[in-house]
């Protein structure tokens, strides 16, 4: 028998970089050695100073927030908005109008569910539309100072470890 043994998961991990529910998405990627990326503002801005090299982001040519936001969403297989509030505003709100206007799907989960339920629903989301490339949104750090937590309790979740036994076939026949 051969084949990928495991859930689906997305292959690369891509975010704005801004500190927050973005950063959290990034480390975690960086933790288990999956792909990441995406675009952030030119100079690298985030509400915490330049984002630092480690993240692998590329600049948009202007330093305005939205362009990243909207470059992400456009070169993303799908959007997961992840917020410790029910209802979208500020940025996460333009990420999910960016998502409509280049009919990308996108899924808002909230910490309203619990990190079991909103990591059913990722994992779902992510094979129902066969998501290669997740870009990984949601408030800065002072807007929602603890939804870095969730954030990666949700992927750990819904992806758990990345674990190299899982992408070779499952036996090898002997010899």
């Amino acid at each position: 028998m051969t084949g990928v043994v495991g859930r689906a998961r997305p292959r690369k991990i891509v975010s704005g970089g801004q500190t927050g529910a973005d950063r959290a998405a990034l480390d975690w990627a960086i933790e288990r050695g999956l792909p990441h990326g995406g675009w952030c503002p030119r100079g690298r801005r985030a509400e915490d100073g330049a984002i630092a090299p480690c993240y692998g982001l590329a600049e948009t040519p202007t330093s305005a927030y939205e362009q990243r936001t909207e470059w992400n969403v456009r070169d993303s297989d799908g959007t997961v908005i992840l917020t410790l509030s029910d209802t979208l505003s500020g940025g996460s709100k333009t990420t999910a109008e960016f998502a409509r206007r280049h009919a990308r799907p996108c899924l808002h989960l909230s910490r309203a569910l619990d990190a079991h339920e909103a990591a059913e629903r990722l994992r779902r989301f992510v094979e129902e539309h066969r998501i290669d490339v997740l870009n990984v949104a949601g408030p800065r750090a002072s807007s929602e100072p603890h939804v870095a937590q969730f954030v990666r309790a949700v992927l750990d979740r819904a992806f758990g470890p990345v674990d190299a036994a899982r992408l070779v076939p499952f036996r090898n026949s002997p010899g």
